[in-house]
Formats: C-alpha cells, sequence, structure tokens
C-alpha cells in the first residue's frame, strides 16, 4: 500500500500521467489522448480531446452495473417531518423525464439553466438534467433577494429557470416564485421558460405562456438519453457568493471535474460504492455541488440531502440522529455547525445518545476549523475529524489528510497536506519562497489540477487579473498562511485579515485559535480595527456557551491576558466584547471584512449573502464607529 509521500512524489515525478490513470475511473465515450493541453497557457485545459457526459456516470452506468435498487438520495426535512429514499433507478426517471421537459423546449447543448431551488432531491434532478443534456446549469442559491438573483440571469443568459414555490430558513417559509418573477422583471436577458415545482407549504401563481408546473410537466415528458460531451466543455457556472456590481463565475469543465472528484472519495475521504456519504451544505455552494450532488453519485455512493439547521431542528442531536438513522459513513460539514451544536450542547449529551459506531470520520471545510472545535469533536466522537481546505474556485480540496491513501497525524489548526495536483508554496509580498514557518502568501504553482477552475465565465481576461496576475506562474488564493517543517500547511487569515499593528504583521486566526480555546467561548472572531497611532488594532467578540453566565469585564480581562500570554504584547490585544451572534452568510462564513467597515465608520451595505441581517444589526450597535481612521 502506498503513502502519501509515495502518491504525492508519483505525481510531482509525471503529473500528465499521474492523472491519465486516474481517468479510468470514468467511463468515456471517447478516452483522452491528450491529457493536458497547455497552448494557451496561462490557460490550460484537461482531457479536451475527450468525449463523456457527468450524467452517465453518476446514474444510467450504475444501473447498468446493477445498482438501480440501492438507494442514491436520502431526503431527511426535519423542518417539514418528510423522509423519503430515491433508487437509482427512479433517480433516472426522474432525471431522463426532466431533461426530456428541457430538450423538448429547445434547450440545447451548451446552452445555460439556471436553478434556484431549496435543499430539495429535485435540485439534484434539475442539476443531473441538465448535465444529461450538456446544457450548463448555473444553480443560485436559493432564496437570494432578486437584484442577486437578476444579476445572475443576466450574465449567464440563460434559456430556462428551475425553481419552486418555496424554501424553508428555520421556522421561516420564503416564497421563490414572487423573487423569481421580480428577478426576471429587472434581467435584460429573459428565460424563454420556467418550471416550477409547487411545493405543499406554498402554491406559487405561475404566468401563462412561461411558467410550467414540474410535477405536469415531467409526467407528460419523453425520457431522453445521455449527449456527448467534451471534456473541456463547461458542465457548469458558480457565481462566488457575496459577488456585487459585475459577477465573478467560476467554470467547471466537465471530464477533470469526474475525474478529480472521483480521485478524492477514494483517496481522500475513504468511501466507495455502496455507502452513504453526507455533506452538510447546500446546493447553492460549491460543497453541494462536488459533494451532495456528483462525487456521491459518481462514486455509486448514496448521498444525503438534509434540509433544516444542526441545532432547533429539533435540538443539536438532529446530525448524531440522521448518521444513525442513516448510517452514514462519512459527515462533512462546516466548523460553524460544529461550533453551533457545541454551543448549545457543550458536553455532547445529545451525541451520546446515538450508535456512531457506523460513521468512520468527520471532514471539516468552509472556513479555519479552530483547534479548539477539532478536540471537541475528536474527544467526544472518537474518530479521526480532518480540517480540509479548499475554495469554490477549486471545486475539491487542496489540502487534506488523505484518509484512503494513509491517515496521517492530525495538528488541529492545520487542514494538512497539499493533495496530489497542488504544489503549495508560501510566497512573500515580491513573490519569493519563504522559509517553512514564516507567514506569507498562500499560492500554488500553475498548472492547477483537473477540476479546479480553467478560467470565468465569458472573462479570460479578468480571471488572469483576478489571480495569476500578482505571482506570475502561480494561481493567488488569497490567503496568508505558512507551511511548517512537515509540510503542513496553515491557513491564518484571508489576506485582507493579516493586520498590521505597528508594523508587525499579526494574523487574526491565530488569536482567535487562543481565544476559541476559553472553555466560555462557544465561537469568536477577531478583527482589524483602525487605530491612528498603531495603524491597526485588533478587536475580540465572542459568544458565549450555553448557560454561562458571568461579567463581561471578567471574560474580557482573561482573554486579552489569554492572547498576550499565547502571542505576547506585541499583538496590542486589548479590547473584547461578549455578543449573542456573529454575523454570517448562509454558507457559514463569518463577515468580518463588513464588520470592519461599520468598526471604522466607513461605508457598507447589507450583504446579499447574510444568514440573519438582525445580527449585523446588533453587531453595529455594539461596534460603530470603534475603531478610529488612519490618516
Amino acid at each position: 500500500m502506498s503513502t502519501y509521500k509515495d502518491e504525492y512524489a508519483g505525481w510531482q515525478s509525471d503529473p500528465e500521467a499521474y492523472w491519465c490513470e486516474a481517468a479510468q475511473a470514468v467511463d468515456w465515450f471517447r478516452a483522452p489522448q491528450r491529457i493536458l493541453d497547455d497552448s494557451k497557457a496561462p490557460i490550460y485545459t484537461w482531457f479536451a480531446d475527450a468525449e463523456a457526459n457527468t450524467c452517465y456516470n453518476a446514474i444510467d452506468r450504475h444501473v447498468e452495473n446493477g445498482r438501480g435498487d440501492q438507494a442514491a438520495i436520502i431526503y431527511d426535512s426535519p423542518v417539514t417531518d418528510t423522509k423519503t429514499s430515491i433508487t437509482y433507478n427512479a433517480l433516472l426517471d426522474q432525471v431522463s423525464r426532466l431533461a426530456g421537459v428541457l430538450a423538448s423546449k429547445g434547450v440545447t447543448k451548451g446552452d445555460r439553466v439556471v436553478i434556484y431551488m431549496p435543499m430539495v432531491p429535485d435540485a439534484l434532478v434539475a442539476m443531473l438534467a441538465c448535465a444529461r443534456i450538456g446544457a450548463v446549469h448555473s444553480v443560485v442559491f436559493g432564496g437570494f433577494a432578486a437584484h442577486e438573483l437578476a444579476v445572475r440571469i443576466n450574465d449567464a443568459a440563460p434559456k430556462a429557470v428551475l425553481s419552486a414555490s418555496c424554501g424553508i430558513e428555520g421556522k421561516r417559509i420564503i416564497e421563490y416564485k414572487p423573487l423569481l418573477d421580480e428577478a426576471i422583471a429587472q434581467s435584460e436577458n429573459k428565460p424563454e421558460f420556467t418550471v416550477i415545482l409547487q411545493r405543499p407549504q406554498v402554491k406559487a401563481s405561475m404566468v401563462e405562456g412561461r411558467d410550467l408546473d414540474w410535477a405536469d410537466a415531467i409526467s407528460n415528458a419523453d425520457p431522453v438519453g445521455c449527449a456527448s460531451v467534451g471534456g473541456a466543455d463547461p458542465l457548469y457556472i458558480l457565481y462566488t457568493s457575496g459577488t456585487t456590481g459585475q459577477p465573478k463565475g467560476v467554470v467547471r469543465h466537465s471530464g477533470g471535474h469526474m475525474v478529480a472528484l472521483l480521485w478524492s472519495m477514494k483517496n481522500l475521504y475513504n468511501v466507495q460504492a455502496g455507502d452513504v456519504f453526507w455533506a452538510a451544505s447546500d446546493v447553492g455552494w460549491v460543497v453541494g455541488h462536488s459533494y451532495i450532488c456528483y462525487a456521491p453519485l459518481l462514486a455509486g455512493c448514496t448521498t444525503m440531502v438534509f434540509e433544516g439547521k444542526p441545532v432547533g431542528t429539533p435540538n443539536p442531536g438532529t446530525f448524531w440522529r440522521i448518521i444513525e438513522e442513516h448510517k452514514v459513513k462519512v459527515l462533512f460539514t462546516a466548523p460553524t455547525a460544529l461550533r453551533a451544536i457545541k454551543r448549545e450542547d457543550p458536553n455532547a449529551e445529545y451525541l451520546k445518545k446515538y450508535d456512531l459506531s457506523g460513521m468512520d470520520a468527520l471532514f471539516l471545510a468552509g472556513e479555519r476549523a479552530d483547534p479548539d472545535t477539532i478536540n471537541w469533536a475528536q474527544t467526544h466522537l472518537q474518530k479521526p475529524v480532518v480540517d480540509h481546505w479548499w475554495q469554490t474556485e477549486t471545486g475539491w480540496a487542496i489540502a487534506a489528510n488523505p484518509l484512503g491513501i494513509e491517515e496521517l497525524p492530525i495538528k488541529p489548526g492545520s487542514p494538512a497536506v497539499p493533495m496530489p495536483g497542488y504544489q503549495v508554496e508560501i510566497l512573500d509580498d515580491a513573490g519569493h519562497p519563504v522559509a517553512p514557518g514564516t507567514l506569507g502568501a498562500i499560492a500554488i504553482k500553475l498548472p492547477l489540477p483537473p477540476g479546479t477552475l480553467p478560467t470565468l465565465w465569458n472573462a479570460d481576461d479578468r480571471f488572469k487579473k483576478s489571480y495569476l496576475e500578482a505571482f506570475p506562474g502561480y494561481y493567488e488564493i488569497g490567503d496568508a498562511g505558512m507551511v511548517d517543517e512537515d509540510g503542513y500547511v496553515y491557513i491564518m487569515a484571508r489576506t485582507d485579515d493579516v493586520i498590521n499593528v505597528a508594523g508587525h504583521r499579526l494574523s487574526t486566526g491565530a488569536m482567535e485559535e487562543v481565544l476559541a480555546a476559553h472553555p466560555d467561548v462557544a465561537e469568536c472572531a477577531v478583527i482589524g480595527i483602525g487605530d491612528k497611532l498603531k495603524g491597526q488594532s485588533p478587536l475580540g467578540l465572542i459568544c458565549l456557551n450555553a448557560g454561562v453566565d458571568r461579567a463581561e469585564a471578567d471574560l474580557q480581562k482573561e482573554c486579552v491576558s489569554l492572547v498576550r500570554h499565547e502571542i505576547g504584547p506585541v499583538a496590542a490585544f486589548k479590547q473584547c466584547l461578549v455578543v449573542d451572534a456573529l454575523p454570517k452568510t448562509r454558507s457559514g462564513k463569518i463577515l468580518r471584512g463588513t464588520m470592519v467597515s461599520i468598526a471604522d465608520g466607513t461605508p457598507w451595505k447589507m450583504p446579499a449573502t447574510i444568514d440573519d441581517p438582525t445580527t449585523l444589526d446588533a453587531i453595529a450597535e455594539r461596534i460603530g464607529g470603534l475603531g478610529e481612521q488612519t490618516s
């Protein structure tokens, strides 16, 4: 059995041979002859001369290989008290019929289709139906405001929109159809038709001649087969969260996407056909694309579709109940979800009620996983807890602990080591590599591996300017971090979260690690706010565990003392406030940049991706004007 070092060295010695071998996991209509096309460098394409179909690889081939009666999707929705299971046979029927609806209305290979759906199995059906006929889907997070949806419709210019009457956020029902109607009214590029899934909670009003009823359309449709799609043809466009103005559409090519995701399911997550895989995310985000929809189905697994929250549905034991009940082998979620559970159940009393013996590992991604959260999960789960790191742009992990190759020692605070395909280097401002243990800008040597973005939608020049110009020959991550002597990567902060305190470059992420270790702290954030004397100074914001009732002054004193002890007086950490909640996007990212603007009194607007606007209003009352802007 090979070790991680063997595997990584094998890729380094001959990258094209390595990915050629990995590509054998795909059922190609025409196998690739040229693995990497570098003729237009720094824009690279993988498997450009190959022909295949992602939907065929995700559904049809499993049915042909005798897995038709296996569950492809398990849907668990505590917010609607619904549980269903969909076999590969049933999924094939639904997908091929919806593809038939699209084809009958003139949608062909290369046409775009916008998908604006809640977390229901039909969202996966919609994605796969587009892939089946070679249409390019663009999923927009369900419940996005009409203007944000309009911006994306305008840029993608879809022939159709697939949507639903409503979504459910916690206890709130969000009507989608009025938002969609308004978005279409705002957009210059009008879709020719829409297909609307009518949910029991709300019945949407339909526009005659434009809107089709999902159930009626599918029941009357003729199923269609799989189109042959080029390896370098786009499978989807995904607009990065928080997009304002001209949107940034990340493109994913069909061939490399399949190769990379299949490699990751075997080598990183250590799952195989028949296993139950659960990515507790949303189809609107990249995790939902890669690891709710495509990767598990490509690998012949059963994928979980969960509609709900980690707490309040009805209690912080929901995740553990699902793992036991549906025999989940691997859970993939965001550290935010773990922190929410930990905050309400710090001693893991709910976790102890369930049999989690069938679970092999917990994977975390989406933001930095603080060591305290990792240690809490490891202590109570007694399973590997793997922090791994990637981006919307990469589509799969840059750095991780590859459990399917070799379980490496876990270093809390690090997402472990680079995966094959990623040569991670830490650079100084001039673009020179720095010594191990030195903080700098994280960059990846070109070319990026299969499955990553080849460019931006209709914006090659913007792609080069956004990612490739800062460090020629490298892809710029936008994160600051370091690599230690063992090759472990540490992501300390976004590059703009490295603050300059009296000439010292300091990581807010390092300070957050210290605060998170305080026994009363459930969650925290550190931001750099204006300081006329020092340029910037750190401000800590902490949320407390359930049941903690202590004087804020005492907690502030303890937190300041902790940071001074662990990082030193150089951090100039003197301010720490207790808040009820931190403002976040719907994907769980803390809105640090917005909070900096509020504290410094600079213009800001409510982010389109915010989960709960009231949290930002409450923060604004606490920290508004706290920073002193330097002149």
